[in-house]
């Protein structure tokens, strides 16, 4: 008679098999050529008990009852698994190579969202897609919403197209939060209240690793702040109109043109912005990702350079979201040593 848990009969029990996400296992009661279905059939009833029992896990190792966190931007994403770490699911939906802020919902994305036990979201008018979706209101948290009342609004509105969204326009709420690195603190902090909620046997834990990710925080705010000083700011121009709570949070100059990275700007937009360096005769552009070299060449011609600030709104190609604001930071300090 066989040992252990299993009836006698069983010659082999092959390893478990992931069939859509979920634990199957193949038993082969065969003995001496004959198949014992009734033991197959009670094997099959223990192994279905068993299963409500314990975490059902899915091929990429996750368990099912893992809470599912869906959230509306790379930032969050970040804050979200640097707090949570491995005790919940975060997911991002929302395609890479666009600017998250004008996804145009597809099924399986809007899928995603609807199934989710808790939904992030920037706020500020962020992610203009909410209005064409439908998701559960006890589900979202905008992170933002402690300091809804220093929401910056657009001066002026520039319709542009860009990435697989398409056209869009930058006007109502400035959106680009958490690059005012005081901001981006209260974000995270929304986020471990909302993962408390969620899962308060953790609560430990969350505090922990919020503290952590403050101090990384606050380490990026403290370099801004060193790098500016009490100098006056030089004026700095934006190849994007996404720079504005940067801009007010460290007391600089700078003025937004609707360019697009890695594209060439029209005729109509160099003689805009040879007219605008009349009144705003700045040396520096700033660009969210590697300019046009074609653009950068015409631009040094007119004694302006150009540095990379990546506001990092989607997932990056490299790197992650501290490594990103830290090269960002150092690139802007270029345009402060040669202002002095």
């Amino acid at each position: 008679m066989a040992s252990g848990l299993y009836p006698s009969g069983i010659k082999h029990i092959p390893p478990r098999l992931h069939r859509r996400g979920f634990l199957w296992y193949g038993v082969n009661l065969e003995e001496s050529g004959v198949v014992y279905q009734k033991r197959r059939v009670w094997l099959s009833l223990c192994y279905a008990f068993l299963v409500f029992l314990v975490p059902w896990e899915r091929a990429d190792g996750s368990t099912l009852n893992k809470p599912i966190v869906a959230v509306a931007n790379y930032p969050l994403k970040y804050f979200a698994e640097r707090i949570a770490g491995d005790t919940v699911r975060v997911t991002f939906p929302i395609p890479s190579g666009g600017d998250p802020a004008f996804w145009n919902p597809d099924p399986n994305g809007v899928l995603a969202f609807q199934s989710a036990d808790l939904i992030l979201l920037n706020g500020a008018t962020y992610s203009k897609w909410l209005d064409k979706v439908t998701l559960s209101r006890g589900k979202m948290v905008n992170t933002s919403r402690a300091f809804k009342d220093q929401y910056i609004a657009e001066k002026d509105s520039t319709t542009h197209s860009h990435g697989p969204e398409g056209a869009h326009a930058h006007a109502g709420l400035a959106f680009t939060t958490w690059i005012d690195f005081q901001q981006a603190i209260q974000q995270a902090e929304a986020v471990r209240r909302a993962m408390e909620r969620l899962a308060p046997e953790h609560k430990a834990y969350f505090d922990n690793n919020f503290s952590v990710l403050k101090k990384d925080l606050l380490a990026l705010d403290r370099r801004i702040e060193e790098i500016v000083g009490s100098r006056r700011a030089p004026p700095l121009l934006a190849s994007h109109p996404v720079y504005d709570y940067f801009a007010r949070r460290y007391g600089l100059n700078i003025r937004s043109m609707p360019w697009e990275t890695g594209e060439l700007p029209s005729a109509e937009q160099w003689a805009e912005l040879e007219t605008i360096l009349n009144d705003h005769p700045t040396k520096w552009m700033i660009w969210e990702g590697d300019p046009h070299p074609e653009a950068v060449a015409r631009l040094r011609s007119l004694g302006v350079g150009s540095l990379v600030f990546d506001p990092a709104g989607n997932l990056p190609d490299e790197g992650d979201f501290l490594s990103i604001m830290r090269r960002n930071i150092e690139n802007i300090g270029v345009a402060f040593q040669a202002s002095h």
